[in-house]
């Protein structure tokens, strides 16, 4: 399933009644992005406004959304959302999920793109999120990441050493360093390794790092991964690495893309209407 579809059909198809457009009163929305440093460079949102477009709602029209991007200061644009008084917000991302989860206890929360939402405390359960939050979630983490590794052996045989490409302020990327990688390593029988970016020039340092101790990378997938797909598809190039990625955006010119499956979890219904 396309990403467009799963972010329009949890927000148009399920969050956005159409009696209230039919009332005149536009619908309003929190969006808080952690992919992009603005608004114009998330290509998730513009995928998002492009389908709901199609659904009939349209920004600026019937639609109000309060945008908020700076990956720096999550918690503060939290809570300039949820002061707003949005009727629901959407967050992308787990730095931007959890953010939200503690700055508001009752606004409704869907989250995309977020791996494993109970190993992170954001719900109870896939089957029964509880409380307001629920939303998009890539499924079992440890193996995912245990059959991406997989599949980059088969592709090069011999493969024994993998860097793993994280970023250490993406709360996802410390869950699996912390609980999976360890579990992953043994049974795969390789040797992982971390290389760190925050930031767009600290990549560089990164490959050099991989390509010095180890035989492949693996892209865990980030904010700053995906908006860099192109200079990250020619740093591995560069530096003679078989890489996995995660995201579609690699697939033009990446070695291989391995596309996460997402399960949809849907809140009450008598939450989400206006």
């Amino acid at each position: 399933m396309k990403r467009r579809e799963l972010i329009t059909g949890t927000v148009a198809l399920l969050v956005l009644p159409r009696r209230s457009w039919a009332q005149g009163r536009p619908r309003r929305i929190g969006f808080l992005g952690a992919w992009a440093d603005e608004p114009a460079r998330d290509p998730v949102r513009a995928a998002w406004l492009s389908g709901l477009r199609e659904k009939g709602w349209i920004e600026g029209k019937n639609l109000l959304v309060e945008h908020r991007y700076a990956p720096d200061r999550l918690p503060a644009l939290a809570a300039e959302l949820v002061a707003s008084t949005p009727e629901l917000v959407i967050a992308l991302g787990p730095p931007s999920a959890l953010a939200l989860k503690s700055a508001t206890a009752t606004i409704p929360i869907v989250f995309v793109v977020v791996a494993d939402p109970v190993g992170l405390g954001l719900v109870q359960s896939l089957s029964r999120p509880g409380g307001n939050i629920t939303g998009l979630a890539t499924m079992v983490p440890e193996d995912f990441l245990g059959k991406r590794i997989e599949i980059l052996q088969e592709l090069v045989p011999g493969a024994s050493k993998i860097a793993l490409l994280a970023n250490p302020n993406n709360p996802m990327h410390r869950l699996i360093i912390a609980e999976y990688l360890p579990r992953t390593a043994r049974n795969r029988g390789v040797t992982l390794s971390i290389v760190e970016a925050t930031t767009a020039d600290e990549l560089d340092v990164a490959f050099a790092a991989a390509a010095q101790q180890a035989d492949a990378i693996v892209d865990l997938g980030d904010p700053l991964t995906v908006v860099q797909a192109p200079r990250i598809i020619a740093l591995a190039a560069k530096h003679h690495l078989p890489a996995n990625y995660l995201f579609r955006e690699f697939a033009n010119g990446g070695l291989v893309v391995i596309r996460p499956r997402f399960r949809r979890r849907v809140p009450p219904r008598s939450r989400l209407r206006g």
